[in-house]
């Protein structure tokens, strides 16, 4: 089988992700950059090994399956639109949109014919192996029926995915009450390097509470250091008539109601198990108690979506529904009425 080949606009941090998973997997993935100068189409290459390009024609000689949009936040809506009315499947960076009125935009994006434009969202957290055997074991009933769920382990779009597949409340109309608190916290870590000055800074740490119409509730609580901290942990915890998700761990009733204790491990389903390298069996290998969600498992939650356009370019299922996209965009912008008026209602309905 050839490999897939998909065309990235962009060349920014998270566009380098994408280089680097068809650098993995060379007999699955072909990887191509439309870059804004040669300046960044040469980073690209030298950091990925990717084709790169300046220009679209130049892109579309090298027959690219779907496109991959990785701009900045406030153009994301424009360029999928863009290159889905070209014809292409296109696989958005998160968020969908930043406005509301770029959430209307993409809902209502038809082609020439009339027919809805193909679009995805690369919303990939539910994917990390560690996070799909919680899902997993909500979704076989371990726990019972969930009811709350407490996550402070992604930000935003990400988190509120997260707990709309913990409580299965996807498409429900919901209240949102929070905060935002100011903190200290020592700088610990970055993107490129460990720390060690003992600088101090203000963090911002964003505390929702979700209330769903069903009665279900969440409470979202992320500051943006957990990203990139040694002092500073990512925990969740899902709440069941008959047990609770807490990390890495299920606890819950056997068939005879005697309690119970499952250690999660980052498994790869079968699907999935062509994307299993060096890098996850290691992480296996040497697994601890604490909830950590590595870069191996984010590429490898971008590369099982990647892997999955191969269904939705035949006209199958998409890996991540525009309209579940939405949604986690909508929360995004309507969080930020929230915590712009400290702990009163916002009503959010359903996209």
């Amino acid at each position: 089988m050839s490999p897939l080949t998909y065309l990235i606009v962009g060349s920014g941090w998270r566009a380098e992700f994408y280089g680097r998973i068809a650098a993995a997997y060379p007999g699955i993935f072909r990887a191509v950059y439309y870059c804004r100068s040669e300046e960044k189409a040469a980073l690209m290459r030298a950091r990925t090994g990717a084709y790169a390009f300046t220009s679209k024609e130049a892109c579309l000689t090298m027959n690219p399956d779907f496109v991959v949009t990785a701009v900045d936040k406030a153009h994301s809506a424009d360029v999928a639109i863009e290159w889905a009315r070209r014809g292409f499947p296109v696989a958005c960076e998160t968020p969908a949109a930043p406005t509301f009125e770029g959430l209307q935009t993409l809902r209502s994006c038809k082609l020439s014919d009339g027919s809805p434009a193909r679009i995805t969202c690369m919303e990939q957290y539910h994917r990390y192996p560690i996070l799909m055997a919680g899902l997993a074991a909500i979704d076989s009933g371990a726990i019972g029926e969930p009811y709350s769920a407490y996550l402070s382990a992604a930000h935003d779009y990400h988190g509120f995915s997260l707990i709309k597949k913990m409580l299965k409340t996807e498409g429900e109309g919901y209240v949102l009450r929070g905060q935002k608190i100011k903190s200290p916290v020592t700088v610990t870590d970055s993107r490129n390097s460990a720390l060690y000055d003992g600088a101090l800074k203000t963090a911002d740490r964003d505390i929702l509470h979700i209330t769903f119409d069903s009665g279900k509730t969440a409470v979202y609580d992320f500051s943006g250091t957990q990203y990139h901290s040694f002092i500073r942990s990512r925990s969740l915890i899902v709440r069941g008539s008959r047990g609770e998700w807490n990390g890495r761990t299920i606890l819950c009733l056997n068939s005879e109601n005697e309690p119970t204790r499952i250690s999660l491990m980052p498994d790869i389903p079968a699907r999935y198990r062509c994307l299993d390298n060096t890098s996850l069996r290691d992480l296996r290998k040497v697994w601890q108690n604490e909830l950590t969600l590595e870069t191996a498992q984010d590429e490898f939650a971008i590369a099982s979506m990647l892997l999955d356009m191969e269904d939705f370019i035949a006209g199958g299922p998409a890996p991540y529904t525009l309209t579940s996209a939405l949604e986690d965009s909508l929360f995004w912008l309507k969080s930020r009425e929230a915590l712009a008026a400290p702990w009163s209602e916002v009503r959010v309905e359903s996209v």
